[in-house]
């Protein structure tokens, strides 16, 4: 964590740079809206079926979170819907095309973004599948900040949040989050980044905006296992 603080801080300091150059030099930063395309991975298996939403984490893809809404939902026919970031790029020096969320330029427009984007895809699938009105979002590390913006954002209260290794993003406040019924809320113990501390903090927040919590800790680092599967698979199954 005191390395991510370090991030941060050169972050800040380098957007300060950033400022002073943009002021010297003589032009003002403006944005834009743009029309692009995200892409979403689909199994609707049976008409009139929940809907279980997925955001992977950060250089990831829509791959990855489909396989592992897949473990989760077993044969129970759930509509699986795994969304990929709008930012795309390649992994390091190789040609393996990943994505993540939002970066801190221009946050809340990004936040805006993604959640418009998100819910055209919610809406279209569910309509395509003639859905029920049950919602169950999941997220992993950068994915479940998305997770909680969504479950908050769709317009219509959610069943559900599945989130491991990530923080409640820290804009919702205690009404926002009233809408979400439940959440389970985990950790791999070895996690040096979503700390025991912060999940506390999270659970305190969720609690406070009275929802019902679940607390989970198990042996891994930051990574969804086999274990965290079958904690999914019974939370879900204590949903319909």
């Amino acid at each position: 964590m005191e390395s991510a603080r370090c991030v941060n801080l050169l972050s800040i300091y380098f957007m300060e740079v950033f400022r002073d150059r943009i002021s010297v030099m003589g032009f003002s930063e403006r944005t834009t809206e743009a029309v692009t395309h995200g892409r979403y991975l689909v199994d609707g298996r049976e008409p009139e079926a929940p809907v279980l939403v997925g955001f992977h984490g950060y250089a990831e893809t829509a791959e990855i979170q489909f396989q592992r809404l897949q473990a989760v939902a077993g044969d129970d026919p759930w509509i699986l819907i795994s969304i990929q970031g709008l930012h795309r790029f390649y992994r390091g020096r190789s040609n393996d095309v990943v994505a993540s969320w939002m970066t801190s330029q221009d946050r809340e427009i990004a936040i805006a973004d993604n959640v418009a984007y998100v819910r055209k895809v919610i809406e279209g699938v569910a309509k395509e599948y003639s859905a029920n009105s049950k919602r169950v979002m999941t997220g992993f590390s950068q994915g479940v900040a998305m997770a909680f913006r969504c479950a908050t954002g769709l317009g219509s209260p959610v069943d559900g949040v599945i989130a491991l290794g990530g923080d409640v993003p820290p804009e919702l406040d205690a009404p926002t989050l009233a809408g979400i019924r439940t959440v389970l809320l985990a950790r791999g113990t070895r996690d040096e980044w979503y700390t025991a501390a912060k999940m506390t903090a999270d659970e305190r927040r969720l609690r406070a905006a009275g929802v019902n919590v679940q607390i989970l800790s198990f042996e891994a680092g930051h990574e969804w296992n086999a274990e965290f599967n079958q904690a999914a698979t019974r939370y879900i199954h204590s949903l319909r």
